[in-house]
């Protein structure tokens, strides 16, 4: 399975570009069209294109005599029409990325770019964008790498969501762990997903406190009694808006995993 074709047109081309100007070029010309229908004009000359339209909102072609084809973009038109075509055809496409694994149902590469997904069957598996894929000695029984993702401890969990659950280890390890700040409420915060993982009180809609769970390992407790987070680069709170950061060490939750 592939995410789209790229549609390949070569041959002795006029191409007439209004983007603003009008501007007119001949010759032997390849024009490639990308499946978010961004159209590229190469000729000989360097990397950059002759002519260009980034994601128009339309591509119409036309074979009937050589072939013709009209982007348009708002305002801006792109033409190309050859008078001797050399080559037309549509070709397999997929996004590209570091070689990550290889998939346990046809084998074929499992490749990083928006999430991981299968240059062959097209599988694709969800992954956070400051996720780490390990190497293959780590791999899950189902064949799969795991990931390394930091949500208050350091989880190794399958790419595939519904072998090994992040939300699940992250709900086991944090849910309940922290009271609501609001100083009225006596609600514990619960771990919830919200299109990301966030810790918000059981209470919810009478309280509606929240807070997006960061990247980073707990380390510590804030002076407003939130857990502190070292991301990397610096410590902060559970509250992204919180300005009362006191660092406070705290020894490691038991069973927290690790990368062995």
């Amino acid at each position: 399975m592939i995410d789209g074709a790229i549609r390949v047109l070569a041959g002795d081309c006029t191409v007439i570009a209004e983007t603003g100007g009008r501007e007119e070029y001949r010759g032997r010309m390849t024009t490639i069209v990308k499946p978010d229908n961004t159209v590229l004009v190469h000729d000989t000359d360097g990397y950059q294109p002759v002519a260009w339209l980034t994601r128009a909102d339309s591509v119409s072609s036309d074979r009937s005599d050589g072939f013709t084809l009209v982007a348009k973009k708002d305002t801006q038109t792109l033409r190309i029409a050859a008078h001797d075509q050399d080559g037309f055809a549509h070709y397999p496409a997929s996004a590209a990325g570091p070689l990550v694994g290889s998939c346990p149902d046809c084998s074929g590469a499992l490749v990083r770019s928006t999430g991981v997904h299968c240059v062959d069957c097209g599988d694709r598996y969800g992954v956070p964008g400051d996720a780490t894929i390990r190497d293959d000695a780590a791999n899950c029984d189902c064949g799969l790498p795991r990931m390394r993702v930091e949500r208050g401890l350091a989880f190794n969990v399958c790419l595939d969501r519904g072998c090994e659950s992040l939300d699940e280890a992250v709900t086991a390890a944090f849910d309940r762990e922290w009271d609501c700040p609001e100083p009225d409420c006596d609600g514990d915060l619960r771990v919830l997903r919200r299109g990301g993982l966030i810790a918000g009180c059981e209470h919810y809609p009478d309280c509606d406190t929240g807070f997006a769970i960061p990247g980073g390992v707990v380390d510590g407790e804030c002076g407003c009694g939130l857990p502190t987070f070292d991301t990397g680069g610096e410590t902060r709170c559970l509250d992204a808006t919180c300005e009362r950061v006191q660092k406070h060490r705290v020894d490691p939750e038991p069973g927290a995993a690790s990368d062995d």
